[in-house]
């Protein structure tokens, strides 16, 4: 007799057995939890590739206040050779998009910028890009606002003078607007003032950081690829909470944290993509495993949708929204809305 696990792992074999070449990613839940295609895309093919539905490559996404979703295109952070790596950002707007080789330009947003990353927004509508150069090894944070590109911090050095970002990665905004980047090439975390000042050239230093995220408590947390060459590459990674007096403390270690996001205060939510599943953490470095992928399938970044009342109306308030890698083929990816009753699930984990 089969039990329920094995129903549905017999469910979910018939599923890929039945289902045409270009479906969804496979997610495994918690009861109560649903997913649904939220962004995909048709005729972006590439090796690997062929007949898998999505858009090119993503993994750096962020919501504003207005429920409007950005993500980027990735660039040449981590290897030579691809030529698609000057681009604007998406802009998708609320309900989601399915997008084109002819049709992705009115989802255009921003001027194109070398390998840009989106890396956080400010007070609900400030986008802010890092960039990076990557013969120069210099790199830049762009403030977008209403379309505009500004730049903020980083940039071509003056004579005699190391550049400030290399390679910057992440960032992350607390409750008085100073912007913490992730610089991964220089293993540092930089603190800079709302204006973009340096506060703090070496706020925290630790091997390859990449992404940044600070919880309701206002502490911030630091996922690093450890030793790994790049991001995608074997770990062990791990994950830093950073006190009041700026040390970091080691959380979790081994994780290669593809993207994380704060849910309800203090838990993390964290894409691990190597293992191919999500979990949540509190501070105390307590994991419970949220979802896990199949057949291949792994989540690239992800990130929670802000509480806003444009949201709450448009539904999506507090919805997980996750990029997905399906059948391993990197190179197009979908983006997945998970809602479901998180805060329930954290207080009874």
């Amino acid at each position: 007799m089969i039990g329920p696990e094995g129903r549905l792992r017999l469910t979910l074999v018939l599923m890929l057995l039945l289902a045409p070449a270009h479906a969804a990613a496979e997610i495994l839940l918690p009861p109560g939890f649903t997913a649904q295609v939220y962004v995909t895309g048709e005729g972006y093919q590439a090796a690997g590739a062929q007949g898998l539905r999505g858009i090119p490559a993503t993994s750096t996404l962020a919501f504003d206040d207005a429920g409007f979703l950005y993500l980027a295109r990735n660039g040449r952070r981590y290897f030579s050779g691809q030529v698609e790596d000057l681009w604007p950002i998406y802009r998708i707007p609320p309900g989601g998009a399915r997008l084109t080789p002819d049709t992705e330009a009115r989802y255009f947003h921003g001027p194109p910028l070398w390998n840009a990353q989106v890396a956080t927004i400010r007070a609900g509508r400030e986008v802010f890009l890092t960039t990076f150069d990557r013969e120069r090894k210099t790199g830049v944070l762009y403030r977008l606002l209403n379309g505009r590109a500004e730049f903020f911090a980083g940039g071509t050095p003056q004579d005699g003078t190391p550049p400030l970002l290399r390679q910057p990665e992440g960032a992350a905004v607390d409750v008085a607007g100073n912007v913490y980047v992730a610089d991964r090439l220089q293993g540092v975390v930089i603190r800079l003032d709302p204006f973009g000042r340096v506060l703090d050239p070496r706020y925290v230093a630790v091997s390859r950081p990449r992404v940044l995220a600070v919880d309701g408590e206002g502490q911030l947390w630091v996922a690093s690829d450890g030793f790994a060459e790049a991001p995608w590459g074997g770990g062990p990674g791990a994950i830093w909470r950073v006190g009041p007096d700026g040390m970091p403390r080691l959380v979790l270690y081994g994780p290669m944290a593809g993207g994380m996001s704060v849910a309800h205060g203090s838990h993390l939510f964290v894409g691990d993509r190597q293992a191919g599943e999500i979990f949540a953490i509190d501070p105390a470095g307590n994991r419970t495993q949220f979802a896990r992928f199949t057949f291949g399938d792994a989540p690239r970044t992800l990130g929670f949708a802000p509480v806003t009342p444009e949201t709450r109306r448009l539904g999506i308030a507090g919805d997980l929204f996750v990029v997905t890698i399906a059948r391993g083929a990197w190179p197009v990816n979908e983006i997945l809305r998970i809602s479901g009753p998180f805060e329930e699930f954290l207080r009874n984990r």
